[in-house]
């Protein structure tokens, strides 16, 4: 496993590629940031919707996919990780867009195991935020 950090900063506060760990720097948190925004406004957009328009319990689980986005965005800037590059064997901490490729096998695994962990958990907070808004009795008037 390569680990080009600082010795002494732990992997929340360095600003380099570390296998499994962080793909991404600051200008790419910000735009998993953005993303998680956007997500959780559509979702409350969407909530709000299956309120003033009476929709069934089967509709609601619709939520899922603004949740799906909130989610991801939300894990990717908290774990400092990019699911796609993950899979994808790259990781960027410039400008945005402009990634660089893992030279390593084992780290190029290591980061595919991270970004399935992290769609995995994604997509269980998702189906438990749909759980939840499925059983509610939403009601309008």
């Amino acid at each position: 496993m390569t680990d080009l950090t600082a010795p002494n900063l732990p992997p929340e506060e360095s600003n380099d590629y570390i296998a499994g760990s962080c793909n991404i720097g600051k200008r790419e948190i910000r735009r998993r940031q953005t993303v998680a925004a956007l997500g959780a406004l559509v979702t409350a957009f969407t909530l709000f919707s299956f309120y003033h328009y009476n929709v069934t319990r089967l509709d609601r689980l619709a939520i899922f996919f603004p949740m799906i986005m909130t989610s991801i965005g939300f894990l990717q800037a908290r774990k400092r990780f990019c699911l796609a590059y993950g899979l994808t064997g790259l990781f960027n901490f410039g400008t945005n867009g402009k990634v660089q490729k893992v030279i390593s096998p084992a780290d190029r695994a290591t980061d595919r195991n991270t970004a399935i962990t992290l769609l995995f958990q994604s997509t269980v907070i998702s189906i438990l935020f749909a759980g939840v808004i499925f059983f509610l009795p939403i009601r309008h008037g």
